[in-house]
């Protein structure tokens, strides 16, 4: 069986009529197929079909993630749910990995001391580490997370492969989507206004892999 698929005839077929509806409920868009696949996943993952007016891809998002994640590249997260969320099977098939560091003892420890957030030391950790590379980098609830990013972008520090910028929240959520929107340095996927979270990072991920599998 095709390990991009639901494993169960059941779920493939839920799966497939739930798309159907989502396609004859929103109508018209203006996305490309692949681009579809992300946003209408999304609108499966979370029951919002506002979420077909919310996302945005540069023009290269699509294009450099597939050739990433066909290369084996890292998937980097801001928070431990994304990477429980996500399939390894699907992982599996490229040799992805996914990498979260804002639980590790010495994030905590230099958070603390430094007063600022975990998610931006974890960042810094995954720049250190080497992983921020051709990466594609998940942002699904810090926003400081993405401004740190963005960040490292501009000084020439860190050239991932794809942003994926869709933190939930009410403190800088929208400024730093907004601003992740505004630059044309890095490719990137991002979903506008406060809506966001976890979920929407992992089906973003997930779609994109079923298309490099195609």
């Amino acid at each position: 069986m095709d390990n991009m698929q639901q494993i169960t005839a059941k779920g493939r077929e839920i799966e497939a009529d739930s798309f159907s509806i989502i396609d004859m409920e929103i109508g018209d868009h203006a996305f490309t197929s692949e681009q579809w696949s992300v946003v209408r996943r999304a609108i499966h993952t979370s029951g919002d079909f506002e979420f077909g007016k919310l996302f945005n891809f540069s023009a290269d998002a699509i294009e450099s993630a597939l050739v990433a994640i066909r290369q084996g590249c890292p998937i980097v997260a801001d928070v431990s749910m994304i990477i429980a969320g996500l399939s390894e099977r699907r992982m599996a098939r490229f040799g992805n990995t996914a990498r979260c560091f804002i639980s590790d003892e010495d994030v905590i420890a230099s958070a603390i001391e430094s007063g600022g957030t975990r998610a931006v030391t974890a960042m810094r950790k995954a720049r250190d580490l080497g992983l921020l590379d051709g990466a594609i980098v998940g942002v699904g609830n810090a926003p400081t997370a993405l401004f740190e990013i963005l960040r490292m972008v501009e000084a020439g520090e860190v050239t991932p492969a794809l942003v994926i910028g869709i933190p939930v929240g009410f403190v800088k959520a929208i400024e730093s989507k907004a601003a992740l929107v505004g630059q044309d340095r890095v490719p990137f996927i991002a979903s506008l206004g406060r809506k966001g979270g976890s979920p929407l990072v992992v089906s973003t991920v997930h779609a994109l892999m079923i298309e490099a599998a195609k």
